[in-house]
């Protein structure tokens, strides 16, 4: 098997026209408090820490259950709505609310050259499967996205214990698979590309330039000559 190993969220999909938590409770707030006058920015200062994946190197396999993970997670969304003035019973509301529309598979969209390059590479015989830090509903996102079945595997930090660039969380996937090859995308170049290559994992990072990475591709069409190089070579 040769595998290519994708990142989700920002490298196959996104929600809604910008992918971020910043954003989401500012969307929150434009439907459940109109004129609040907040902005994704007003809420940045206090998510950036919190979330799991902002420790890599800790495990946490006591967060594996949904509901545990989420009640790590949620009151963190609620202290960022109580730094912005609301009252502490309505910022939990507000989490709560900021869970549900954060799963909700309505809310995702695959980029327009997801499936394009996803069935190209699998013309040319490799593999896919989805290394995500992510949320614990994502194999039902990526199912409701039609992902499933272009992906043989899908592993995701909430369900492992371990985020990326922790060895384990490749480990999670590569000991499930075994694949004689693989490859790694994604856009994250601290998480997908220097977590991978850290571990002999060649990697492409892609959609957002970094020069730590010496692989990019600009959209995911760009990721199959790489590949094919590898395979001559």
């Amino acid at each position: 098997m040769r595998l290519a190993i994708w990142d989700f969220d920002g490298t196959l999909a996104h929600r809604g026209d910008e992918t971020g938590w910043s954003l989401l409770l500012a969307e929150v707030l434009d439907r459940e408090e109109p004129g609040h006058g907040h902005s994704a920015a007003s809420f940045r200062p206090y998510l950036r820490d919190g979330f799991p994946w902002h420790r890599p190197d800790v495990a946490h396999p006591e967060l594996r259950e949904p509901e545990a993970w989420w009640a790590s997670v949620r009151p963190l969304l609620a202290r960022a709505y109580e730094a912005v003035g609301y009252p502490p019973e309505r910022a939990s509301e507000l989490a709560q609310v900021a869970q549900h529309r954060y799963v909700d598979p309505a809310a995702w969209a695959l980029f327009e050259d997801t499936v394009p390059a996803l069935e190209r590479l699998s013309a040319a015989g490799w593999t896919h499967a989805i290394l995500s830090n992510h949320v614990p509903e994502l194999r039902r996102i990526v199912a409701a996205l039609g992902l499933d079945e272009l992906v043989v595997a899908v592993s995701c930090s909430a369900e492992t214990g371990y985020e990326k660039p922790h060895p384990r969380a490749f480990a999670a996937l590569l000991d499930q698979l075994r694949p004689v090859e693989a490859w790694m995308v994604g856009d994250n170049v601290l998480a997908d590309v220097l977590g991978a290559e850290a571990l002999g994992i060649p990697a492409v990072l892609v959609r957002r330039h970094d020069p730590r990475a010496e692989r990019y591709a600009e959209t995911l069409a760009g990721v199959q000559p790489f590949l094919e190089e590898a395979v001559a070579a």
